[in-house]
């Protein structure tokens, strides 16, 4: 599977649970599930993006939330169901690589998003006056942009570093590839890695303590104003579900795939595994969809138009 000079051409994955009795029940399950993934966040962000009165700075980063969870989940969904159909649960070096890049780039764009719309709520209730100055065309664009920029280049590094070790392992004991799974098959010291994965968990760690300190001051200033009150239960309550979702989620999997136990039910591991690439894409635009009045109003519109045609 490998010569003195590259890595193995392949890998094994962990194969589901008594697939080959039921891998036509997962399959339809897992399918059902990335179709409605694809249409709730599809349908949203075209909402957003045809409507002119949600060109505003909080529903473009809901619809950046959203294109972000099509683009994660375009990493794990389609190979996941190819693999169920031929029972066959193996992937080049290459796409796993791609795999494990594009899955950690969605976490870290998504982190990045939820922060920033923290930021945008504060700036939105605590400082009212200053909204339009703060969140202009530009700083909006320039927020986008870093959401993007920082994980793809976290994820750049994070993947060379894994690349340079030689590998003496090919079985990656998870139903996807990921980059500390990759490292882990490696006979060769990952102390690097290690750091760089140490340095990546703190930033988002950071992340994590800003946006909850965020909605701590935002809940002590809204005690003075039932206006204030008003706007927080409307547009911070889905926010602050999403977040602490997405926390819990994210924190499982980090832990389970660095410290995980060999004593732990692989029910529990694929549970941990897959948590962040079903629940926040399937949660995410049901309750921003529901919950944020304006959305609401206009995806109904959009809906009683289709109706109509």
């Amino acid at each position: 599977m490998m010569d003195n000079m590259t890595h193995f051409t392949t890998y094994t994955l962990m194969e589901p649970h008594n697939a080959k009795s039921y891998r036509y029940i997962y399959f339809t399950c897992f399918l059902f599930l990335y179709v409605m993934i694809l249409f709730l966040n599809i349908w949203l962000s075209v909402v957003i993006v045809l409507e002119k009165a949600l060109h505003e700075p909080m529903y473009i980063f809901l619809c950046n939330l959203c294109v972000n969870d099509i683009y994660g989940t375009v990493a794990f969904y389609p190979k996941f169901l190819h693999d169920l159909i031929l029972n066959s649960y193996v992937i080049s070096s290459y796409m796993c690589a791609f795999q494990a890049f594009v899955v950690y780039t969605y976490v870290m764009c998504e982190y990045s998003t939820l922060a920033v719309m923290a930021y945008d709520r504060h700036v939105a209730i605590c400082r009212p006056l200053d909204y339009h100055t703060k969140m202009n065309k530009f700083s909006c664009s320039i927020l986008l942009g870093l959401c993007w920029v920082i994980p793809f280049l976290n994820m750049f590094i994070a993947v060379f570093l894994s690349n340079r070790l030689k590998l003496c392992k090919y079985h990656i004991n998870k139903l996807y590839c990921d980059n500390w799974s990759m490292v882990k098959l490696s006979c060769e010291s990952t102390e690097i890695n290690n750091i760089y994965g140490f340095f990546v968990i703190s930033f988002y760690f950071c992340l994590s303590v800003f946006i909850i300190l965020s909605y701590i001051k935002l809940i002590i200033a809204c005690k003075a104003s039932l206006e204030c009150r008003r706007k927080f239960w409307q547009t911070c309550v889905p926010h602050m579900f999403t977040v602490i979702n997405y926390v819990i989620a994210v924190f499982f999997d980090a832990m389970y795939t660095r410290y995980g136990s060999n004593n732990v039910s692989e029910s529990l591991q694929n549970f941990l595994a897959l948590e962040m690439l079903i629940v926040p894409p399937l949660a995410n635009p049901v309750i921003y969809g529901l919950k944020l009045h304006e959305v609401r109003k206009r995806i109904f519109k959009s809906f009683v138009n289709i109706r109509k045609q």
